[in-house]
């Protein structure tokens, strides 16, 4: 499966589609900020080939951000992190095994040179917010959506 929107500057990759119920957040809250992705279903361990496509030519087709979301032995954000420059942000996926704890260990134990940023487990909307974040450091627009959902936020 793969969805895009027009001239996606987030990549999203999931290594499952039954990550996707975890995802929808993501996306939605990336639709909201008019920030446009790309989605893709590719596992480090089963399509490893396709991961490395992916990834290794993400910043050539304008990609940004890559979010990295997957459960269990997550090492997805670490395999996209060795194949790009890129800033990878890690969505740990809850699991009926160990509740996510093994998804997150996975992703936030990184050697050293490869790194990945990580939210909480199942944070796929701080995951877009968190990109939205990074794309407002060189795009003016993209920052002021990230200052008006907080200001709104603060209203609440």
């Amino acid at each position: 499966m793969t969805k895009q929107t027009a001239a996606p500057l987030v990549g999203v990759i999931m290594g499952s589609a039954s990550d996707m119920p975890v995802m929808e957040a993501c996306t939605a809250q990336l639709e909201e900020f008019g920030v446009p992705y790309e989605l893709v279903i590719a596992s480090a361990h089963r399509n490893p080939a396709k991961v490395h496509e992916w990834a290794s030519t993400a910043a050539e087709r304008g990609i940004r951000v890559i979010i990295a979301a997957a459960g269990k032995a997550a090492h997805l954000g670490g395999v996209v992190a060795a194949y790009t420059p890129l800033p990878i942000i890690g969505v740990p996926i809850k699991t009926s095994d160990l509740g996510g704890m093994d998804s997150l260990l996975s992703m936030v134990q990184m050697p050293s040179g490869v790194p990945v940023a990580c939210v909480a487990i199942n944070g796929a909307k701080n995951a877009a917010i968190y990109a939205t974040q990074i794309l407002g450091a060189g795009d003016a627009s993209f920052r002021t959506t990230v200052q008006e959902f907080k200001a709104a936020m603060a209203q609440d």
